[in-house]
């Protein structure tokens, strides 16, 4: 089969495409730091080294940015995901275990993290612009590992009592407080490893044949 090269973005597209990658990533560090509210259209352009104006042009106002970088983040997370997956896909609980990857690389931008952390509590308030977002991430994490722990225990391959959709709310409140305590203890605390053994403590390593 013949190799496919992609076309790269040209002209002004390709500096329209970096503006907002630069943006994105200004974004990151701004509501990291103080929120959203915190956060102001102004101060993310000097943080991202263009005019007022020139954000404006890209991001109209900051909830139409909010929701361009929380889905930028998770286009990055998805695309770790699934080449773990498809890397994995044949060996026992593939879906489950390609999310320690996803946990790896959040290590790689610690930004990411003070971000989740950051608005996920802030956007518990209905009326936060994000709230319908995370309302919606959660309950949709909590479908797909309530579905895949499910598969696991129709496999007869769970050596616990608690129950799959249980499981599926502990994997993700695990996930989000390791995250938590890796901006304390970055240097002592790597997300990944408690995820593995409690994925261990719960899953078969030898599945009944």
């Amino acid at each position: 089969m013949p190799t496919v090269v992609p076309t790269r973005p040209r002209g002004s597209y390709a500096k329209s495409a970096a503006i907002r990658i630069k943006v994105l990533d200004a974004c990151v560090e701004a509501f990291a730091k103080t929120g959203f509210y915190g956060a102001t259209m102004k101060d993310i352009a000097a943080r991202a080294g263009i005019s007022y104006n020139g954000l404006l042009h890209h991001f109209p106002n900051k909830e139409v940015l909010l929701i361009a970088l929380l889905e930028h983040r998770d286009a990055r997370s998805t695309h770790v995901f699934e080449e773990a997956d498809a890397r994995i896909a044949n060996t026992p609980n593939h879906s489950i275990r390609a999310m320690l990857d996803v946990a790896v690389d959040n290590e790689l931008e610690p930004g990411l993290i003070e971000l989740h952390a950051t608005l996920s509590a802030e956007a518990t308030s209905p009326g936060h612009p994000a709230h319908e977002y995370f309302r919606r991430r959660y309950q949709g994490l909590r479908n797909f590992y309530e579905s895949a722990f499910q598969t696991i225990a129709d496999r007869g391959e769970l050596t616990t009592t608690l129950q799959p959709k249980a499981l599926a709310a502990m994997f993700i409140a695990l996930m989000d407080g390791l995250q938590v305590q890796w901006l304390y203890a970055q240097d002592s605390l790597h997300i990944a490893a408690p995820l593995r053994e409690f994925l261990d403590s719960v899953i078969a390593t030898d599945p009944p044949r």
